[in-house]
């Protein structure tokens, strides 16, 4: 009987709880949108930014110069640091140890020391590599490292080190076995690797590969530092004859959401792509059934 009692009271609670959920997450959500709204409304009626002149500059050829500067910077040191990653991820995944050291001290030392380091770093190797060559042929080191090579070699190694990070833990997730497995199949270590482990660590290591992608887009912008005409380096070089520096950072800011958005919808089909056709979440079991 007293069980027969309990059920209406619980009842009966049940409604005003989901209704206090409910008026509480209306409230917040109101009050975020009034602030967001508020903060919109001072930006856009502040007299020191001319917002029709942002139109114009988005389109500049300048500015669209700067944009596929940037945009070519990102994919050759991304590529570069794919390549040269997979390279140290097997490297420090070998039963060598002169191997694992050499990786273990390279992602140590251009993981650890901060981008824009390495980037003076390079762009200033000519006051202790002045020239290098061979007999009477020499070739001066400031002519060979410009600017541009100097961005691209600090990003692309910088690069690296995370990707040998991310394909080693991508290796390494993959069960031991599944190798033991492949062998008692009969496959030699590279079938092994090619059709067993890659298929299922690339599941694992585009993800953030995509992210590091995206990443080092927007990182690109600190080769400005040294005078790359990159898309920020084109924007101050703007702003610095006509002083509208709102205005062409908006440009930028712009352009770089542009840019991340479209990478961030071709990372979400891209991983897509890489769930198996038809496998779909185990439903939970209901607690205390078979």
């Amino acid at each position: 009987m007293a069980l027969f009692q309990a059920s209406p009271i619980s009842l009966s609670l049940a409604p005003s709880v989901g209704r206090t959920m409910r008026w509480g997450q209306i409230a917040t959500g109101a009050i975020a949108i009034s602030a967001l709204a508020f903060f919109a409304l001072v930006v856009g009626q502040s007299q020191s930014i001319q917002w029709s002149e942002i139109p114009r500059y988005l389109a500049d050829p300048s500015i669209l110069r700067g944009v596929l500067l940037t945009l070519e910077l990102t994919a050759g040191a991304m590529v570069f640091g794919i390549v040269l990653g997979c390279l140290l991820a097997l490297m420090a995944t070998s039963q060598n140890p002169v191997l694992k050291v050499i990786a273990a001290g390279f992602v140590w030392w251009f993981r650890g020391v901060p981008l824009i380091v390495q980037i003076f770093f390079w762009f200033n190797i000519a006051l202790f590599i002045p020239q290098v060559g061979m007999g009477s042929f020499t070739i001066s080191i400031n002519d060979l490292v410009t600017p541009a090579l100097a961005g691209f070699l600090a990003l692309g190694l910088h690069e690296a080190a995370n990707m040998s990070e991310i394909i080693r833990g991508g290796l390494v997730a993959v069960d031991r076995g599944q190798r033991e497995a492949a062998t008692a199949l009969g496959l030699k270590k590279t079938q092994t690797f090619f059709t067993v482990i890659m298929p299922q660590a690339t599941r694992i290591i585009v993800p953030p590969t995509g992210n590091q992608a995206i990443g080092m887009l927007k990182a690109s912008a600190i080769v400005s530092v040294i005078g790359m005409q990159d898309l920020l380096t084109q924007a101050q070089a703007i702003y610095a004859r006509n002083f509208l520096v709102i205005e062409l950072l908006f440009v930028a800011s712009i352009w770089y959401l542009a840019i991340t958005t479209v990478a961030s919808i071709g990372q979400h089909y891209l991983e897509k792509s890489l769930v198996p056709k038809g496998r779909t979440a185990e439903k939970p079991r209901a607690p205390g059934r078979a």
